[in-house]
């Protein structure tokens, strides 16, 4: 294989960039299994002004020719510009991947290579679903019919979609089932082991049980896209390019208008040829083409029963099931599944599903008066998975749920606990959890608030770039109506205690522990005196009676400090502890030292000890398991119950702080958490003076240096207080 420069290679003297404007059969397959995305580009080329935000006006090999030529894809939200040069792959004097019948127009072979750049290599393009090309190139928000269960009106959707510039393509599978868990679990195993002919959908599922369809990605390997007898190739993608009505024999026919990428292999059933005899010269005249370029006419009843799925890009989200003109708008939400603290699961797994990201949407208006629900359409996708293929990481099995919450209207960060789930049914969820890069469904419900809770199918699967997609209509004069708030459902922290160091009362949490006998002669000392003198005879008692306590200036310093923790964690077998660092203790010291003297006293130390014993309380309640540890998930919780209500952005940076190598937090380590927390906001809330989500500082009071103001901000959401005692993790905004 050779890379060869268009207008130097021996493969066309006089190279064109587009002859004539860019048709569909300017495309086809090379030795590439991209048939996914060639589908996505013949369907391309059917709208003009698509084509032309793709491949940019202006381009080719004439005089002023530079080398290079440049293309524009939609990636997660914005459009991106990728710049190529002219060098191409070359076998035999002849290109290796997409090529134009003619030999001499580049403008596909160069997409290809963009687009293969933007995902990372070519290798990275073998196999896919033609909606991911559909949806680069457009923007838009892809819907799936499964064609053995289309709507009665699915030839009016199509009609309408195609008028209106949408994208469509369609697929005939080799294997297809919806499988429900625990039977899910397995198949996915065997097909993912190659036994792809097993056919699972004449199973029965449990009721309310979530169900997954493992995908075979569309490729042109051997193993997969076999020729039926009438020559339609399964497990292939197809472009589906025209619909139309015709008088045949005296009864009205639906044809469907498919193309394959191939450039040849075309249907030879009903309407590949004699059919046309009996059609009116006019329009046969202005339908048949007896060229062989892979496109063919086939009736809308074969269309339905030889194919498997229809997949529809809809551009605008215009609705395609009404024939009136409504507006749409759109939202996007960014999110991530994380291990340990996002990545709970499908609804299968209750313990973790409540620990998904969760978005709130308001849905205002029906769609018209007289109706009593609202439409919109919600697209879930995982971003930059085909990129990583070389790292081991393919598409996940993704979907997500619906969920009223009439009892929280009006509410902003309320994030949805494991209970809500037990005890309430979704209102809607996707019919299927999938494994393409996006999952998408159009939904109709009554106005009211509503959650999306997206997720995988198994609990801790990793997506760092995941994006949940929800498109909503907007209130037109004569349409639908809907309005979205991005209202992630997590609250800022809060403060474990006031800033004088008293703590408050939470409902919920037992009394501290009475650790006499096991928490060693300290812990007996303040049992012993608190109720029985005053508090400066306390003080002066546990000094002169606890020997851990006795020196000269009757204070602690970090180093004691270190030491005598570590002495009364050494008699609780029950937990697992690698001891307090210095650092943690350092931690201790910086929340409770109020004279600034870089120790302890007394007083501070007792406050100190109470706050120990409390997070102890709220470790013992929520280690279910009983380990000695806490999980990541029991983390979160506990951190709940001790009055933090933390975002899922600060949650994960948290559990990467904290964690062990397999997700369990010790004692220690929850403790140092919950410390520097309650430092880090008690801090905030002090100098917030006006309680406005902003505080100011002089830069002496950042670096002890000049006294030049600035203003920090730090809005209330989100706010990360784990950046005031790791600046790294955020990016503080001033402003002189």
């Amino acid at each position: 294989v050779a890379w060869q420069l268009n207008f130097l290679s021996e493969i066309c003297k006089r190279p064109e960039f587009i002859v004539d404007g860019a048709t569909r059969t300017d495309i086809c397959q090379g030795a590439l299994g991209d048939c996914w995305l060639l589908a996505a580009i013949a369907s391309l080329t059917l709208n003009d002004n698509l084509l032309h935000r793709v491949v940019p006006h202006g381009q080719g090999f004439q005089q002023g020719y530079a080398g290079i030529f440049h293309f524009q894809f939609w990636q997660f939200g914005e459009w991106v510009e990728v710049v190529i040069d002219d060098r191409l792959p070359v076998k035999d004097g002849k290109l290796l991947f997409v090529h134009s019948a003619e030999g001499t127009e580049f403008w596909s072979a160069l997409l290809e290579k963009a687009y293969a750049k933007l995902n990372g290599s070519y290798e990275a393009l073998s196999g896919g679903s033609t909606s991911e090309g559909f949806e680069d190139f457009t923007g838009g928000v892809t819907e799936m019919f499964e064609l053995n269960k289309a709507p009665p009106d699915l030839f009016s959707i199509i009609s309408r979609a195609i008028e209106r510039g949408s994208l469509l393509g369609c697929s005939i599978e080799v294997s297809a089932g919806g499988i429900s868990a625990p039977e899910g679990m397995k198949a996915l195993n065997e097909r993912k082991s190659g036994d792809r002919t097993k056919n699972t959908a004449e199973q029965s599922f449990p009721p309310g049980s979530i169900r997954f369809l493992y995908a075979p990605q569309t490729t042109s390997s051997s193993d997969r896209e076999a020729v039926t007898f009438k020559k339609l190739v399964k497990g292939h993608a197809y472009s589906v390019t025209g619909v139309e009505e015709v008088v045949y024999r005296g009864n009205t026919t639906k044809l469907v208008r498919i193309r394959n990428p191939w450039g040849e292999v075309e249907w030879t059933g009903a309407w590949s040829d004699e059919e046309w005899d009996n059609v009116d010269r006019s329009v046969r005249a202005r339908l048949q083409n007896r060229s062989e370029d892979g496109e063919f006419w086939m009736s809308y009843a074969d269309f339905l029963r030889e194919f498997s799925r229809l997949e529809l890009c809809n551009l605008t989200a215009d609705t395609l099931q009404s024939s009136q003109p409504k507006k749409w708008s759109s939202s996007l939400y960014q999110g991530e599944w994380r291990r340990g603290s996002t990545a709970g699961g499908c609804r299968n797994f209750p313990a973790t599903f409540w620990l998904n990201p969760q978005f709130k949407i308001v849905l205002q208006h029906p769609d018209a008066p007289g109706q009593s629900e609202c439409s919109f359409l919600v697209g879930l996708m995982q971003k930059d998975r085909r990129k990583k293929r070389r790292e081991g990481q393919d598409m996940e099995t993704i979907g997500f749920a619906l969920y009223e919450v009439s009892r929280f209207v009006g509410r902003s960060g309320v994030h949805l606990k494991k209970d809500f789930f037990l005890t309430h049914a979704s209102s809607a969820r996707s019919e299927l959890f999938i494994n393409l890069r996006e999952v998408s469904s159009r939904l109709r419900l009554p106005p009211g608030e509503y959650v999306i809770v997206p997720s995988t199918f198994e609990p801790h699967k990793e997506v760092t770039d995941e994006a949940n997609r929800s498109k909503i209509p907007k209130l037109t004069h004569n349409g639908t109506a809907a309005d979205v708030r991005g209202d992630v459902c997590s609250d800022d922290a809060s403060c474990v205690s006031d800033p004088a160091g008293r703590e408050p009362d939470r409902p919920g949490l037992q009394k501290p522990l009475q650790t006499a006998g096991r928490a060693g002669r300290l812990d007996k000392c303040f049992q012993t005196h608190t109720h029985t003198h005053t508090h400066t005879h306390t003080h002066t008692r546990v000094l002169t009676t606890c020997p851990c306590l006795c020196q000269q200036d009757m204070e602690i310093s970090l180093t004691e400090l270190q030491t005598i923790l570590n002495r009364i964690m050494s008699k609780h077998k029950d937990l697992k502890t690698d001891g307090f660092t210095k650092e943690s203790c350092r931690s201790m010291i910086s929340l409770m030292d109020t004279d600034g003297s870089g120790k302890l006293g007394l007083s501070e130390f007792h406050v100190l000890w109470e706050k120990i014993k409390r997070y102890l309380t709220i470790f013992r309640q929520f280690d279910l398991d009983k380990s000695g540890t806490m999980s990541s998930y029991e983390m979160r919780m506990a951190l709940d119950s001790a009055g933090f209500k933390l975002t899922n952005q600060l949650f994960q940076l948290i559990i990467l702080r904290y964690t062990e190598a397999d997700m369990s937090v010790d004692f220690d380590n929850f403790v140092t958490c919950l410390v520097r927390l309650e430092t880090m906001f008690k801090t905030f809330h002090t100098m917030d003076t006006d309680k406005d989500g902003f505080m100011s500082l002089n830069f002496n009071q950042v670096r002890t240096s000049t006294g030049a103001k600035r203003r920090l901000a730090l809005r209330p959401a989100p706010f990360n207080p784990l950046a005031l005692c790791a600046p790294q993790w955020i990016t503080l905004t001033m402003f002189a």
